[in-house]
């Protein structure tokens, strides 16, 4: 077989699982994952003002797995706790209630993440890119003095789709006894992961602000409500990228991009951004435990 066969035959291959995954897309055929009801919990505790500490202990005692797991992240050199913590009233002591609801949120959802065989690396690698986008979220948040609780869940949910077009992508290939490339399979994420992230926004009933952040982030400049929110995702994906993607941006270039004016941040909050990448990493690598 020529080699220009074999990328005939290759580009086909693409072609057909695309037009495939564009038609389960628009028949909303895809299988959408369900909301962790740990994670769904969390949430709603998040925008209860009644909400209190003892209500998150119990919550996340029903789950002794991700209990263990909180109590490891927030013992982890991230948190930097005086003396270990024992237990989690402990740990909403020293943490506060907001950064714990946090934890268990990202725990949890992290825990239910899709397998994809043969993709697990991947897989990984979108979690801690989500992670970095969330902790980044919030120090954008401050800056700006906006809700860095929202900014959060807008950063950490903004790419919820890829790995669900991942899954998709895959198994489109192996009904139809197709051999695709692993590089080609990546290649669908980009564009197609925010229709199936809106359609996984309004499938668990995510803020608005979370499902205009997923469908807007790359083009902000048409978010129709949460312009702000959106904007601060936009960055937060472009400093993550920076932060865990090898080789992606070089420091000039991550610097390169008109979010920055828009947001109305000067060189010495991107400064202060791009000072703090070691302290953001810490805390990417304890979720990612």
């Amino acid at each position: 077989m020529s080699t220009e066969t074999s990328r005939s035959q290759g580009s086909t291959v693409v072609e057909q699982v695309e037009a495939a995954l564009a038609e389960r897309i628009e028949k909303g055929k895809i299988e959408l994952p369900l909301l962790p009801q740990v994670a769904g919990q969390v949430m709603a505790l998040a925008n209860d003002p009644s909400a209190d500490a003892a209500k998150l202990s119990a919550l996340i005692h029903q789950d002794q797995s991700l209990a263990a797991h909180v109590l490891r992240i927030a013992n982890s050199p991230a948190y930097m706790p005086r003396s270990p913590i024992v237990s989690l009233q402990h740990a909403v002591a020293m943490l506060g209630v907001n950064l714990l609801s946090e934890i268990a949120l990202s725990v949890s959802l992290k825990s239910s993440a899709l397998q994809v065989t043969g993709y697990d690396p991947d897989v990984k690698q979108l979690w801690r890119h989500s992670f970095a986008s969330g902790v980044y979220a919030k120090e954008i948040a401050r800056l700006r003095r906006f809700n860095v609780e929202s900014a959060y869940l807008c950063g950490l949910l903004h790419a919820i789709g890829k790995p669900v077009v991942l899954k998709t992508v895959v198994t489109i290939a192996a009904e139809r006894r197709l051999n695709i490339e692993h590089d080609a399979v990546l290649s669908f994420l980009d564009g197609y992961h925010a229709r199936v992230g809106t359609l996984i926004a309004k499938e668990w009933a995510l803020p608005k602000q979370v499902g205009e952040a997923i469908g807007y982030y790359t083009m902000y400049e048409q978010a129709p409500t949460y312009k702000q929110e959106v904007m601060m995702t936009c960055l937060a994906d472009r400093l993550a990228t920076y932060l865990v993607v090898a080789d992606a941006f070089d420091e000039t270039t991550v610097r390169d991009h008109t979010v920055y004016a828009d947001l109305n941040l000067y060189p010495n909050d991107v400064d202060a951004l791009l000072r703090i990448k070691d302290k953001m990493l810490s805390l990417v690598d304890a979720m990612a435990l």
